[in-house]
């Protein structure tokens, strides 16, 4: 890092729990491990660390990670969550010995199952992850996969759009690879939701309460943000369909801004709408998703692919048009599409949805009704309780209510 920051810079950011590996910012960081104690960590491996394992836990032993990282995972397309690097001493989801220990276990209870001996070595060595549901491993078994970085992920089975069962993606074919990976899809100085905003944060604190240098930390943020991806320069080259991940970052913006120019301009680019987009939902699903209507009605005019329960994604009143374009697209009518649209405040929707549904709707929809409002005034009174946080809020589960009750066909 000497072309970026001098011996000095980096003596002093290491003081503000800073530390810089393969060009990627850690915070939070902790002690470097002994050689005693890595020595003692490859005994319990099937090959020897990587030397790129090794010149990390040399540096720091812990830290945080505040970037974006994806993967395919049985054709999903999955965020994954490399947040932190466990390490000795941590509590709960962060503890190397703990993790190392649970994989032991796992590993005994697969040959025990298949019949056979385990030797007492592991294959993959946890490293990082986030809590328990997303980790980040380091293969060790002798062969042409030995050091690449892998990703598991815990699957949902029943949620809409994730994972029906734990995901397995190669990160890269080793860990300088998999930290190249680690980028900021949306920038920290510009996007309140960006995943950079954690080291910002981190930066402003150490500076008013710890005493560390703003130009030390500006020059810090510029080299942070370094990693942020940029696909407008590709749009405005012509060349953005040809590049997948970036396609879909600013598809993504486009959605998060209900943007139908930007869409429209995609659309021309030649960028694919007929992929995974969050999950396994793809783009008109995850634009309905998220209240981006005219940005839907542009995905539609491109053609892009609507799902069968597509009116099941409304969670804001949709208009009729939206509405009759989603049914002649291959939206199925049923009595939970009626309801949705009800209880968001659009009655002339759902009455649209109904007239599609054909004889017994009215009794469909009376127990899809029923049920429904039930859940929201549950909801209401766990609220109003202090018992449950909602992103309705009190008012906005009372108006669902009132909506599917005042509501008749």
């Amino acid at each position: 890092m000497s072309e970026f920051f001098t011996s000095g810079e980096l003596h002093a950011l290491r003081e503000h729990g800073v530390a810089l590996f393969a060009d990627r910012v850690l915070i939070g960081v902790q002690p470097p491990l002994s050689d005693a104690r890595i020595a003692e960590i490859e005994a319990v491996c099937e090959g020897p660390l990587p030397q790129a394992l090794v010149e990390l836990w040399r540096l720091t032993a812990g830290g945080e990670l505040a970037y974006d990282l994806r993967a395919q995972m049985d054709g999903n397309e999955e965020a994954l969550s490399w947040s932190e690097l466990f390490y000795d001493g941590s509590d709960q989801y962060r503890d190397l010995q703990g993790w190392i220990e649970h994989e032991q276990e796992c590993a005994q209870e697969a040959a025990a199952e298949d019949g056979a001996a385990w030797n007492g070595k592991l294959r993959y060595l946890p490293i990082g992850g986030f809590e328990y549901c997303d980790r980040i491993y380091v293969a060790l078994e002798p062969g042409p996969r030995a050091g690449s970085v892998v990703a598991w992920k815990q699957g949902l089975p029943g949620w809409t759009h994730a994972l029906q069962q734990d995901g397995i993606a190669t990160v890269a074919e080793d860990l300088y690879g998999a930290f190249a990976a680690l980028c900021l899809e949306t920038d920290p100085q510009e996007d309140k939701d960006s995943t950079g905003i954690r080291v910002l944060e981190y930066l402003d604190e150490r500076v008013s309460d710890y005493g560390m240098s703003q130009a030390l930390a500006d020059k810090l943020t510029a080299f942070y943000r370094r990693a942020l991806l940029d696909w407008r320069g590709p749009l405005e080259a012509g060349t953005l369909a040809d590049t997948p991940s970036l396609a879909g970052l600013a598809l993504q913006h486009a959605l998060a801004h209900d943007d139908a120019l930007l869409v429209r301009r995609l659309a021309a680019a030649g960028v694919r709408f007929d992929v995974p987009l969050r999950g396994s939902a793809q783009p008109v699903d995850v634009a309905l998703m998220q209240h981006a209507y005219a940005a839907a009605q542009a995905l539609l005019d491109a053609g892009a692919p609507v799902s069968a329960t597509a009116i099941h994604r409304f969670d804001r009143n949709p208009s009729v048009e939206l509405v009759e374009r989603l049914l002649e697209r291959g939206a199925v009518a049923d009595a939970l599409g009626v309801a949705r649209c009800v209880a968001c405040g659009a009655p002339e929707a759902a009455r649209r949805v109904a007239q599609a549904c054909g004889d017994g709707i009215a009794a469909a929809y009376a127990e899809v009704r029923d049920s429904m409002a039930s859940r929201y005034q549950e909801d209401l009174r766990r609220v109003r309780t202090g018992k449950l946080g909602h992103y309705l809020g009190a008012d906005g589960l009372a108006a669902r209510v009132a909506n599917l009750q005042e509501f008749s066909l």
